[in-house]
């Protein structure tokens, strides 16, 4: 990616439509209602020939800087300098509005180059507010339809003109070494031995918890600056919105999510879209951090994210946020440690990590019990470790006897990693009790050391040798 260009304007003149047209992917979420994109989201924009970071930004409005609509402008304005090149995006079905003028000016102030974009240009009557464009001093409006992929061609052609033939077509690199599917290459065949933990591979954290847990506070606190828009108000994120940076050397790619309510409570449909993509982060990440509000820890919805997070197979480390309002930390400590015994047997020994997202506390301690949390869940063991373990666990507690007839486990393997995920052949598996299923689960747990991480256990019946043949008289 050789340059980088900010979609700007204000609300509902279709910049994550177009965003998304450039992404190739619904990326960003798109309603009606005004004011859907709060946070600036970077993308790999592809157009025609042209390959660019795209930026996606809030709607531009006149607010006061506490405010939230200031907050939401302040972030505008940071996209705005951080990117070569602005696309102005203006709604040729409704026409100029005075906001229009006013960011107008702004962006002829900031000294970037920048393309006036006529969007909506399909509708009838769009001629007016097209013509209208011109007024606004920008240079000739690039009139296109981004929901129906109109126009492209001379928008790419608006936005060569605009940044130069020399940054648009930098010297081609071979595309064979450098055109790679970040997704694909980071899912590396899980059937794979692997010797020893990839310390130096990219890791993918997704941040959940219930609205106003301090999630995007907290990875705001990680960068080092006001990256994720944030405030005292519940609700602020509604993308899901990826941050990378580097911890000891490590890439982390850091997903801020929305804040996910009871199903019952969740109504409209823009909150809907924000936790279906909360959702969608989960399933594409590799550890998840669980942000608990330590002043008012384990609520039901907490317990249900937990209990999401480990049915998807994710790594699970708990964060119990806000720990400079805590008065008595010892005693509170101790009873969130028994809490979390109790109320999560699911995942005996899961991390939990008391911080503060607003002082940075215990930041780092987060971080690195991620990282050993992240090694448990990639875990291998090999085949004859786990035989010698089954005949010793076995011997100690033999399988029950049902029906009068004893149960026998034969052999077992790890089929899978990411969770690990072993199999077991044995004697009619359907028989097997569910407690003994959770005995044999909690000893691979204590005895090779995986606390934490979600354990699949799969039986399998053995073949029978005899199977289909006539019975002799």
């Amino acid at each position: 990616m050789n340059f980088t260009v900010a979609i700007v304007g204000r609300p509902n003149v279709g910049k994550s439509t177009l965003f998304n047209r450039l992404v190739g992917k619904k990326l960003a979420l798109v309603d009606d209602t005004p004011g859907v994109t709060r946070d600036r989201r970077p993308g790999d924009a592809k157009l025609i020939d042209l390959r660019f970071t795209i930026i996606d930004t809030a709607g531009l409005e006149e607010a006061g800087p506490d405010t939230l609509e200031g907050r939401m402008r302040a972030q505008t304005e940071a996209a705005i300098e951080e990117a070569d090149l602005t696309l102005f995006v203006v709604d040729a079905k409704y026409g100029l509005t005075p906001l229009d003028k006013t960011f107008g000016e702004l962006l002829r102030r900031s000294g970037k180059p920048v393309v006036l974009v006529a969007n909506k240009s399909e509708a009838k009557g769009s001629d007016g507010g097209f013509y209208d464009a011109y007024t606004l001093g920008l240079g000739e409006p690039v009139p296109i339809s981004a929901e129906h992929g109109q126009g492209m061609i001379d928008l790419r052609d608006a936005i060569v003109e605009a940044i130069g033939e020399e940054v648009a077509f930098p010297e081609e690199v071979d595309e064979a070494e450098t055109d790679i599917d970040v997704r694909d290459a980071d899912f590396e065949d899980e059937e794979a031995d692997e010797a020893a933990y990839d310390e130096t591979k990219p890791l993918r954290v997704a941040i959940i918890g219930r609205p106003n847990a301090g999630k995007s506070t907290l990875i705001n606190r990680f960068l080092g600056e006001d990256r994720l828009l944030t405030g005292p108000e519940a609700g602020i994120t509604r993308d899901s919105i990826s941050v990378e940076w580097d911890w000891r050397g490590r890439t982390i790619k850091m997903f801020d999510t929305a804040g996910m309510r009871k199903k019952a409570r969740v109504q409209e449909k823009l909150e809907k879209l924000s936790v279906a993509d909360s959702i969608r982060s989960i399933r594409f990440a590799e550890t998840v951090v669980i942000v608990f509000d330590a002043t008012i820890p384990f609520e039901k919805q907490d317990l249900q994210l937990a209990d999401l997070v480990l049915r998807e197979g994710r790594a699970a480390v708990l964060a119990f946020n806000k720990w400079d309002l805590v008065e008595d930390p010892q005693a509170v400590l101790a009873d969130l440690r028994e809490k979390t015994e109790r109320l999560l047997p699911q995942a005996r020994g899961i991390r939990a990590v008391p911080i503060s997202g607003q002082t940075g506390y215990g930041l780092d301690k987060l971080m690195q019990n991620i990282v050993d949390t992240d090694r448990v869940w990639n875990k291998r063991i090999s085949t004859a470790r786990l035989n010698r373990w089954l005949d010793g666990t076995q011997t100690q507690h033999p399988p029950p006897a049902v029906s009068g007839r004893r149960l026998k486990l034969k052999y077992m393997t790890q089929v899978k990693a990411r969770p690990p995920a072993f199999m077991i052949s044995c004697t009619r598996p359907d028989a097997l009790p569910e407690s003994y299923v959770r005995y044999l689960t909690n000893g691979l747990r204590a005895d090779f050391d995986m606390p934490g991480v979600p354990i699949r256990i799969h039986f399998k019946a053995g073949e029978n040798p005899f199977e289909g043949r006539k019975r002799k008289r």
